[in-house]
Formats: C-alpha cells, structure tokens, sequence
C-alpha cells in the first residue's frame, strides 16, 4: 500500500512505530545475532509500555481494537529490525488471536491481557520432529487426570522456547480422525516444560529457538481452548494471524535492504560514473521496487479481506498468497541488494547480510511456501466451480467446435 493509500490514521500510526523502531538500541540487534542474547524480553516490555502490543485485541484487554489492514501497516515498521524481533511481536498477535477469538472471559483477562502488558510472553508450540507440515500427525498427547490433563511428547522449532511463559500447545486428546482428535491448551512453564535444546540459526537469531519436551506436565482442564478435541478449528482460525504478520513483517526487511542499496548505487562509482547509471544497478533496483509495491499491495489486500470476512477458504487463500508472494520478495530483494553492494555486502560492514539471512526462514516457517501453494489452488478451484455465471470466453474461439474438446 503506497503512503497516499493510508488513511490518516494509519499514517500517525505507521510514524508512531517508527519512532519506536528508531529508538531500539543498536547493540540489541548485534547481540542476538551474534548470540549474546538468547530472548530479548527487554523488547517486548518496551513495545508494550508504548502500547503497541496486541493493537487488533479490545482496550479492555490492552489493545487498540484495530483492524488487520491497521496492524499490517505497523508490522511492516517492525519488519526493518528484521525477522527475529518482528515474530517476538507477532507471537503477541498470534497467540492472542486464540484467545481472542476462543478464549473464555478468564483466558482475556488473565492470559491476553497479559500478553499485551509485557507481563506474559508468549511462543506458540505446532512442528513436532516427526510431524513438520503434517500438523494433524502430531504425537504430543493431554491425558485426562482429575480436573487437569498430564501433557507428553515435544516440540521444535520454537520460537521463544527459551525465554517465553505461555505457550499455545497443540495435543492429540482422542483416537477418532486426525483434525478431531486434537485439542489446543495454554501451557504455562513449568519444571515439567523443559527446554531440550536450543538451535544454532543461520539467521533471526536471539528468539530463543528451542526444543521443548513436556513430561506429564499438569494443564487445568480450565486451559483448553474452545472445546476438547476442536483444535483443528483454532488451527485454521490461526493460519490468519501465522501468514499474515509473516508476510507484513517481510515487506519492512526487504524494504530496508532495498534502501541501503539504492544509497550505496546513487555514492558509488565504477568506470567514472556512479554504478546506479549502468542498467544492471537500475534496472534491479526498479525489479525490486515493484517486487516490494506488487507484495504490499497484496498483504493489504489480504488485510482488508479478513477484516470484512473474517476465516474463511477465500481468506485463508488470499493470506497465503500474501505470505507465499511476500516471503519470495524477501528473498529476492535482498539478494538484489548484496548484488548491488558487491563484495562489500558480503561483509559485515553493511546489515545485508544478515538481512539475507533473515528472510530465508520466511518460506519455510509459518507453514512451507509449497503447503501455501496446496491451499492456493484448492481454494482457487472450489471457488471456481461455485463462481457466479458470466460471459463464457471459451466460446470466443474461431472454431469452437464440442466434437474436437476431448477429455479422456
């Protein structure tokens, strides 16, 4: 969405997290990604006393009660910190997005708005090390024990399992189909929530990425969320917030890469004349221009559509477009900008390094761009059978002729 798009109060918005983003140290973002700090708890303090923590959840709960084309536009700001500090945000955004949507009124209060304080800090536990896309193949399991569940079995790949307090857990709670089997609990850490391992990251380091194994760790029965073996409906609910801060947050890195080497193109000189006057430098420059425009664009299309129609095939298909699309130009444009570079941005010197580093993950996480293409076309073709009747443009051919269309 271009700046003459935003309303505003976007606007004040998007220059409020600015400001924000201009004032997190320097020296934070070089710890975690040299490993000197393993969960920046500091930070999302800090995001909370400014108030910018759950902005889409009610004030009663701590949130701004914005919309997703408003929360888009400040995820984007976020984005420049880069992929680490932008999905420590979201968790908010995504782990809140169940208890706003399916929590009882004790989950808002306690849990949600704790989130939104600074108080609680959330990860959200899905990829088991058997499991990776195949969600529903998950082996954690929540065994009924009194008024609690006993929680077994682990989980990888989490973000915040170092340094988080309350964790989403997925756990097969029945024996029937696989998406009704399963049952979604807020898990708080415990003796019995043990971080196993912590991953060594080629990039969006200092989130605290772990192993987490559950040994017959003691949930209240009071903790589940929606109903006993409904998880597979707060799954879907929750492919929204997942995509969709992906997607924006990636719009913020790329952007910045971009910036930094446009700057370099317009000071640096090769063969008596500054490289952004040679076609390659230029021309990949407007490529990665309307890369970032042509993804924006599409977030915030994503955006307004959940905000008028909520969850649904036609949304989860747009949000997944936004993460698919996005996550690519992450990737592209910040390659673009080492191109630029040269040599030099190969090196520390500059932050695009790591900014490359960065936007690798956002393909894989947050369900594989591969799973986001299964759902693209799925939705696309049901959609497609139930598409209002309009003019038939196949009959425009010169010889349209039934006995040549042959099928089998």
């Amino acid at each position: 969405m271009t700046h003459a798009m935003l309303t505003e109060e976007q606007v004040l918005l998007k220059e409020e997290v600015q400001r924000f983003v201009a004032g997190i140290p320097r020296n934070l973002l070089l710890d975690m990604d040299a490993d000197k700090v393993t969960y920046p708890r500091s930070f999302l303090e800090d995001a909370a006393k400014a108030g910018l923590l759950g902005l889409r959840f009610p004030a009663e709960y701590g949130g701004r009660g914005l919309a997703w084309a408003d929360e888009v536009v400040a995820l984007e700001e976020i984005g420049v910190l880069g992929s680490s500090l932008a999905c420590l945000y979201s968790l908010v955004s995504i782990v809140g997005e169940a208890l706003h949507v399916f929590g009882t009124p004790d989950h808002k209060s306690s849990y949600l708005s704790g989130l939104t304080a600074g108080r609680r800090f959330p990860a959200e536990a899905l990829t088991e090390p058997r499991g990776g896309s195949d969600f529903f193949g998950a082996t954690t399991t929540a065994v009924p024990d009194g008024d609690s569940f006993l929680l077994s079995g682990q989980k990888r790949f989490v973000v915040g399992a170092e340094g988080a307090d309350t964790f989403l857990v997925y756990a097969r709670t029945g024996s029937g189909a696989p998406h009704k089997s399963i049952s979604a609990f807020i898990v708080e850490r415990s003796d019995q929530v043990c971080v196993e391992y912590l991953y060594g990251l080629l990039g969006t380091r200092g989130g605290g990425a772990g192993r987490l194994v559950f040994r017959n760790a003691r949930v209240p029965a009071a903790n589940v969320v929606l109903g006993l073996n409904r998880g597979g409906e707060v799954f879907n609910q929750m492919m929204i917030p997942e995509r969709l801060t992906t997607a924006a947050g990636a719009l913020g890195m790329a952007r910045s890469a971009l910036d930094i080497a446009a700057r370099y193109s317009l000071k640096r000189k090769a063969f008596g004349k500054r490289i952004v006057e040679f076609e390659g430098v230029s021309f990949s420059i407007a490529d990665a221009v309307t890369r970032l425009d042509a993804a924006r664009a599409l977030v915030q299309t994503a955006a307004a559509a959940v905000d008028r129609f909520g969850s649904t095939g036609h949304t989860r298909r747009l949000v997944s477009e936004a993460k698919s699309f996005s996550s690519q130009m992450a990737w592209a444009v910040t390659n673009a900008a080492m191109q630029i570079l040269g040599g030099i941005g190969y090196t520390n010197v500059y932050p695009v390094e790591r900014m490359v580093r960065d936007a690798r993950i956002m393909s894989i996480w947050t369900g594989t761009n591969e799973i986001m293409n299964l759902i693209i076309q799925h939705e696309f073709l049901r959609e497609l059978g139930a598409r209002p009747s309009g003019r038939d443009t196949e009959q425009d051919a010169p010889e349209n002729r039934a006995e040549e269309k042959i099928f089998e």
